[in-house]
């Protein structure tokens, strides 16, 4: 169940307002002043606040850490008369989910597994990894005919679109081509503007990666929706199989800054993945962990939608990653573990339908990366 911090109950009065008073007053006494010493806990908080506004990620999981190892955490002290007496300040709720968006800038990704593990080991990412074991070592045969009984849809439906030419893609072109045509007939001649376009577009996924296509195309509300439902299918997928997230990316601009060339993005950490790979050999259950979170977009798009338009570069990436292995995968094995990967993808996030909505609400809303994985645990919580 997932829960958030909160802040304890305040201590009651030592004194009630309700008291009897059946005996005389005393004569009145001056109470000794409290001057209360206060600590730096508020300004250590302005601190963290600080390190997640400026995604410096080591400083304010240092400062989490310090604070949970603290006894007692985060005091303040109190003098009376000389005595000195430490009373427990306590921490703001849901305060520590904010180091996850500090990680979106961090070089070091085993930094960014400390702050998920940080979080898991306090019991607020209660969902993280829970689905890490449904990866085991056996037979990965699956036919079309298997996948359609699966999920119920045909394979090409689980299949990226190249060009972007299906649904109402390709009424759009005929629509585009069709208003060339009449312009022409008009006397209009379009051909050195369109010539000039053309060049730019070609210019621009040569150069960028299609970085300024992608970007027009995020003013579409259709396009940017199905992206969003993208994206949110890698990060649910990546959460729920125990692989921190450093970041979603949905601005091509800043994607191509941070190396994903055209398009979105959702960057993840394999840690037994690497280490395997820096030992020169790669276990099926670690490859296939991968490729199930690299497919999971696609099993998003297929699920929301009936098929899927967007992957094509996932899908270049696992057919990389496929020709590296020792002995590599034929094209035969590649499509057999391709459909195996979006099977399994597309069933998790069947299971989990209600989490892959609210990710994709917060996506929408254009809310940070803990937020987002907040209202993942809240969905998971709420089903259960």
């Amino acid at each position: 169940m997932a829960t958030t911090t909160s802040s304890p109950p305040l201590a009651s009065p030592p004194f009630s307002s309700s008291s009897s008073r059946r005996f005389l007053p005393s004569p009145r006494r001056r109470l000794p002043r409290l001057r209360v010493h206060a600590g730096s806990s508020l300004k250590e908080w302005g601190d963290f606040e600080d390190a997640v506004r400026s995604r410096d990620l080591p400083r304010a999981l240092r400062f989490l850490q310090s604070v949970d190892s603290a006894t007692p955490e985060a005091a303040e002290e109190l003098s009376v008369n000389g005595a000195v007496a430490r009373v427990g300040v306590p921490v703001p709720p849901g305060r520590d989910w904010e180091v996850l968006d500090a990680c979106i800038d961090a070089d070091d990704m085993r930094l960014v597994g400390r702050a998920y593990q940080f979080l898991s080991d306090r019991g607020v990412l209660a969902s993280f990894g829970k689905c890490k074991n449904i990866v085991l070592e056996g037979p990965r045969e699956v036919t079309p005919t298997v996948l359609k009984e699966m999920t119920g849809l045909e394979a090409i439906k689980l299949a990226p679109k190249k060009w972007g030419l299906s649904g109402n893609s390709s009424y759009v072109l005929i629509g585009f081509l069709g208003g060339v045509s009449y312009l022409l007939t008009q006397g209009v001649d379009l051909r050195p503007n369109l010539a000039a376009v053309l060049g730019l577009v070609t210019a621009d996924a040569m150069f960028l990666g299609g970085t300024c296509v992608a970007q027009i195309s995020c003013f579409w509300p259709p396009y940017k929706r199905r992206i969003l439902v993208h994206e949110a299918g890698h990060l649910l997928t990546a959460y729920l199989m125990g692989c921190p997230i450093r970041g979603v990316i949905l601005d091509p601009f800043v994607a191509l800054r941070m190396g994903i060339q055209g398009q979105a993005g959702t960057q993840f950490w394999d840690e037994k993945m690497e280490k395997e790979l820096a030992e020169g050999h790669l276990s099926s259950t670690a490859f296939d962990r991968y490729c199930m979170i690299l497919f999971a977009g696609i099993a998003a798009e297929a699920l929301v939608y009936g098929e899927a338009e967007g992957g094509e570069n996932d899908e270049n990436l696992f057919r990389s990653l496929c020709i590296l292995l020792d002995p590599p995968l034929s094209v035969a094995q590649m499509a057999n573990r391709a459909r195996w990967s979006v099977m399994q993808s597309y069933n998790l996030l069947k299971w989990h339908k209600k989490a892959h909505r609210a990710a994709v609400k917060a996506l929408e809303s254009g809310h940070s990366l803990s937020t987002v994985i907040r209202r993942i645990e809240e969905a998971i919580s709420s089903d259960r």
